[in-house]
């Protein structure tokens, strides 16, 4: 490979397109080193990517598949343990996997999120006009703490049927899960905590149903088998869904804003209909992957990735952990030409992994377009004149190099 030192992954992720960049700079496949000294090969390729993606010999199970994980080399003080040991669909592999996805979607249906149009349209509306109250006392309003994150907790919240009070705990919950520059027991404390509520929860919803996603997994059944989630399974795929859904959101809406704001040119095709606010949403995801990189995969045979299109003479041995590195992938000049790193709602190829590819594309993904499709024009019809109240570099970066957002960002309303 020419590369024999793994390139350093920032916990912190204070420069995630510039680590990006590095990783594609290393060829479609590169060899990485994760905190807490854990190797791995991180694929950039969207084609590669792609490949591996759908191939069954790669799992996200490393109770069958990642030896170090097997022989106890991986241990709960490790600062993604919590990613990796998770039991639900996102960890499942081949038959199990199948089962539980199959599960889940019964309960998590496109109808399901459909009629969850008018909802989002009237929370919109009433962080909105909350928004308006905060900048009439202040100059400045923090937009990825007035709007970007309260609308996807709140969906979610009432997706699940969870009593109201509940968002903000869960909300700080999901944020130190995703925190990988935290200390490893906060994660997993933080995680415990989730685990608890969400808990509760399907214990009153089995006491007395409502029409909630909660209740339809509880419901769901595979005809076939006969079988249901188990509670374990249950709490596990609502830790999942708030984790996946959530914090993907918050990213994306304020990806979405800080682009348009910065490139005022683009506000002005979506205004003069050039393009459209679909294109906005696509352009951000491709751009600015919500989750920059994900943790982790595991080859269950060794793969000859000459084979799959991938660099002549490299082999992920049979064992070895892979990380889907998705904001490199979205920035790649290979499929979209030298200006990749260029926000173009004009752009005619806006293609992106950023909800993952093939068995484990994000079955949230629907939702999370729904929300940014209503938010967005809602936002800019609302304040006409808003404008960014700070320079790029003062906005702050979540710490993690797995969740790709601003610290905050702050805006004049006008």
């Amino acid at each position: 490979m020419g590369h024999p030192t793994p390139l350093l992954i920032d916990a912190t992720g204070r420069d995630i397109h510039g680590e990006a960049a590095r990783i594609r700079a290393r060829g479609p496949v590169t060899r990485v080193e994760l905190p807490g000294e854990v190797e791995a090969w991180a694929v950039s390729s969207p084609e590669l990517l792609k490949r591996l993606l759908t191939d069954p010999r790669v799992s996200k199970d490393p109770r069958q598949h990642w030896p170090r994980f097997i022989d106890g080399g991986i241990t709960p003080d490790w600062p993604l343990f919590t990613w990796v040991a998770v039991q639900n669909m996102f960890t499942a592999y081949g038959g199990e996997h199948k089962r539980l996805r199959l599960l889940v979607s019964k309960a998590f249906t496109a109808r399901r999120t459909a009629a969850l149009q008018p909802r989002i349209e009237e929370i919109t509306k009433e962080l909105l006009d909350a928004v308006e109250e905060a900048g009439s006392r202040n100059e400045l309003v923090d937009l990825r703490e007035e709007l970007c994150y309260p609308l996807p907790i709140r969906v979610i919240s009432e997706l699940f049927g969870l009593p109201e009070g509940n968002s903000q705990e869960l909300r700080e919950l999901v944020d130190r899960i995703f925190d990988t520059s935290a200390e490893p027991g906060e994660m997993n404390a933080a995680y415990e905590r989730l685990i608890a509520v969400l808990g509760e929860l399907v214990a009153a919803k089995r006491k007395s149903p409502g029409d909630d996603l909660t209740t339809g997994l509880i419901a769901a059944r595979d005809e076939e088998g006969g079988t249901r989630l188990s509670e374990q399974e249950l709490v596990d795929t609502l830790v999942l869904m708030i984790s996946a859904g959530h914090e993907t959101t918050v990213n994306l809406l304020d990806n979405a804003i800080h682009s348009l704001l910065t490139h005022p040119e683009q506000l002005a095709h979506v205004r003069s209909g050039r393009a459209s606010w679909d294109d906005v949403v696509e352009e951000t995801l491709r751009r600015d992957a919500p989750v920059a990189s994900l943790p982790l995969r595991y080859a269950v045979e060794d793969l000859a990735l000459g084979e799959l299109g991938g660099p002549e003479g490299v082999v992920i041995r049979g064992g070895e952990p892979i990380l889907a590195a998705y904001a490199a992938a979205g920035r790649d000049p290979g499929l979209h030409g030298a200006d990749a790193d260029v926000f173009d709602v004009t752009r005619a190829d806006k293609e992106h992994l950023a909800f993952g590819y093939g068995m484990h594309h994000c079955l949230g993904a629907p939702l999370g377009r729904l929300e940014a499709r209503i938010a967005l024009p809602a936002l800019f019809e609302r304040f006409p004149s808003l404008e960014l109240a700070a320079a790029a570099g003062d906005l702050g970066h979540v710490e993690s190099f797995i969740s790709n957002g601003h610290r905050r960002l702050p805006v004049r309303l006008g």
